[in-house]
């Protein structure tokens, strides 16, 4: 029962990482009908930014806070990753926006592979450590086998921060005139155009969102792990985007669903079962979810325009 509870907590933590990035990748996706590939990469970069500026703000400038200190570095790769977001949508994404549909796909991969290197070149191969951040845990309760079952504030911080996130950007895509105007454009780009609608820039802003909500995952993911390297884009990402899958591509709160249910999928099979197959169970699962539910769990079935 103890481990159970302790798995439980873990994978609702990875879950909520996993949901962050997902949330990026269902809301280009329902805008303009195409995988961001390039979207785990950003979240790679974004934790480099963080790592860097949390490096000079604790020993460069002395900030011995690390409330403060993370408070900044979330802000700053905020910033940094949606500027990076908007320049890699207008060079890379735009162009090809009208071309078959292929294109853009293949631009995506060739952005993600640019961003690994890039990073591989000026960080180096090696995996790059950060001093623990936030390092105090809540002991729950004590097992019958001394096993003591523990929520650490880093654990907290991760999932209020993907619920805060979740709830802002439900109500900007539910409630305000860019969530307006980024479901018009899901549903069709040239009416919302002559309905006066700005379709390029409506789409530059999601691809900002996207971004900045990618820099807090690699934030939290910096976090939690206290590690990065270049090579963290790919493998979060593809997990990142099979969540947005599972929980129904296009809706935010499926997004953070399909999230939670990787990472419980993930850190339940590690307890019980061989570690070396949980990719196999997580991925297993999505399939037969979509089997009998093609849509995801909380998508909506798509309808054919006449």
């Amino acid at each position: 029962m103890e481990i159970f509870v302790q798995q439980l907590i873990n994978g609702l933590t990875l879950g909520s990482i996993y949901g962050l990035i997902a949330i990026g990748y269902t809301m280009v996706f329902g805008i303009i009908g195409m995988v961001n590939f390039a979207h785990g990469d950003v979240f790679m970069l974004s934790a480099f930014i963080s790592l860097i500026f949390f490096l000079i703000l604790t020993t460069w400038l002395g900030i011995s806070s690390v409330v403060l200190a993370l408070f900044f570095v979330l802000i700053i790769a905020m910033i940094l990753t949606s500027l990076w977001g908007w320049a890699v949508e207008r060079i890379a994404y735009r162009p090809l926006r009208g071309s078959f549909r292929l294109a853009p796909l293949i631009s995506a991969i060739g952005v993600s592979i640019f961003l690994s290197n890039f990073v591989q070149v000026a960080q180096g191969a090696r995996n790059k450590p950060t001093p623990p951040m936030v390092g105090d845990v809540i002991v729950l309760f004590q097992g019958a086998s001394g096993y003591n079952v523990a929520l650490s504030y880093k654990q907290i911080i991760i999932m209020m921060v993907t619920a805060v996130l979740l709830t802002v950007f439900w109500y900007v895509v539910q409630k305000t005139s860019l969530g307006r105007a980024q479901r018009a454009c899901e549903q069709d780009r040239k009416m919302a155009a002559l309905l006066g609608i700005n379709v390029d820039r409506t789409i530059s802003l999601t691809f900002v969102i996207g971004a900045a909500l990618a820099s807090v995952a690699g934030t939290m993911y910096l976090l939690y792990y206290g590690v990065v390297s270049f090579s963290d884009g790919f493998v979060p990402g593809v997990k990142a985007f099979t969540a947005a899958v599972l929980g129904g591509i296009g809706s935010l709160p499926g997004a953070v669903l399909g999230g939670l249910i990787i990472g419980l999928i993930e850190t339940f099979w590690s307890a019980y079962f061989s570690i070396e197959y949980k990719d196999v169970a997580a991925f297993s699962i999505l399939a037969i979810v979509l089997i009998f539910m093609p849509s995801g769990i909380l998508g909506r079935p798509e309808v054919e325009k006449v």
